[in-house]
């Protein structure tokens, strides 16, 4: 047997929502509602989809190494320079690049718990070492305790605003306050991959920060509100020699062409942004009262997303709805065993949902 690195035995392959398909097949259902993955219930941008059939005819070239018509687009709607841009096949990749840019074996960082998963993959994988520190109790990460866990051997502080699976968010004078004490040595990664749902005055400016410290990346993506989540595509934001480090890691051609069209594309359809946060806003507002009226306890959600607390196992809960043709995310993966994650969908995914969980419970 080939040997391999001992770290991935301390790691558990990422376990993606059942796709559509799938429980089609497997029980026989002609309709499915898929509300697990919190990705867009209007897919995409019709521009989008114009870019990407243009696309074709190009399909046999490489892609833009540079991203450069995303990248120039990105700096005049942030009034940046280009070169403070990153990109990759979704903030996915780029979490990996930080971690191979940063992180030494023994290298510690810290990450709040239930967070993104993805950012104790990416430690353990370099041979690092995860701090995980349990939320609130309104279900918000500590900063408080971020600080107290810093030590001479941390690397990064993985920051994920509106946090996921939660949707709690930290305000702007939570972060400018945390972002005071935190040492200039380590690096903080501001995770904001559903920033443009957010409808809290509150929420941080944290672009605006990039002026203030040198220690900070911030994270967006097309995957969420702009609907691209097949294509791929985020980017990172920070200074020019942050970007310059992660850019001798990145590898060549890693965000393909059809993703880099579709995303310049979607930058210039902003009705359907402020559609998006529409139809979110009113689904979230329908799953509130629905949830009320079953006196089942939610967390207010900042992102297109909801945690409810169905009082039974979560996993068994996931499994009765599949049966109906309703796809969600089981609590069990977030160590929340009695919860759910549900996606907003249109008014009536999100009826066909209600319905289907008051016939489950």
């Amino acid at each position: 047997m080939i040997k391999y690195r001992k770290t991935i035995e301390n790691l558990e392959p990422y376990k993606p929502g059942k796709p559509i398909s799938e429980v089609k097949r497997e029980l026989g259902l002609s309709d499915v509602v898929k509300l697990a993955s919190n990705e867009n219930p209007l897919g995409c941008s019709p521009r989008a989809v114009k870019a990407i059939v243009d696309w074709t005819n190009d399909a046999a070239l490489y892609p833009d190494g540079n991203c450069t018509e995303l990248r120039n687009a990105l700096a005049s709607k942030f009034n940046l320079s280009p070169s403070q841009f990153l990109f990759g096949a979704g903030t996915d990749q780029i979490l990996e690049i930080i971690a191979q840019t940063y992180i030494n074996p023994g290298d510690e960082t810290i990450m709040g718990w239930p967070s993104f998963s993805r950012y104790e993959a990416v430690t353990r994988i370099m041979d690092g070492i995860i701090i995980k520190l349990p939320l609130t109790d309104d279900y918000r990460l500590d900063l408080d305790a971020f600080l107290d866990a810093i030590n001479e051997k941390t690397r990064i502080i993985w920051v994920c605003n509106p946090n996921n699976p939660t949707g709690t968010i930290i305000t702007e004078q939570e972060q400018r306050e945390f972002l005071k004490n935190v040492p200039e040595n380590i690096l903080v990664v501001l995770d904001e991959a559903y920033y443009e749902y957010v409808q809290n005055s509150n929420y941080p400016r944290s672009v605006e920060l990039l002026n203030e410290y040198d220690n900070i990346i911030v994270l967006r993506t097309f995957s969420k509100i702009y609907g691209l989540a097949g294509l791929r595509v985020g980017y990172a934001i920070s200074n020019e020699n942050i970007i310059a480090c992660l850019n001798r890691v990145r590898g060549p051609f890693n965000v393909n062409a059809a993703a880099q069209a579709a995303a310049a594309a979607s930058l210039n359809d902003q009705e359907f942004v402020q559609d998006s946060i529409k139809i979110n806003q009113e689904g979230k507002q329908y799953l509130y009262r629905a949830f009320k009226d079953m006196g089942l306890e939610y967390i207010p959600a900042n992102g297109n997303f909801i945690m409810v607390n169905v009082e039974k196992d979560s996993l068994q809960v996931f499994k009765d709805l599949l049966l109906k043709g309703v796809i969600v995310r089981s609590g069990d993966i977030f160590d929340m065993d009695n919860w759910l994650r549900i996606t907003i969908g249109t008014p009536e995914q999100n009826t066909v949902l209600i319905n289907a969980l008051k016939s489950v419970l």
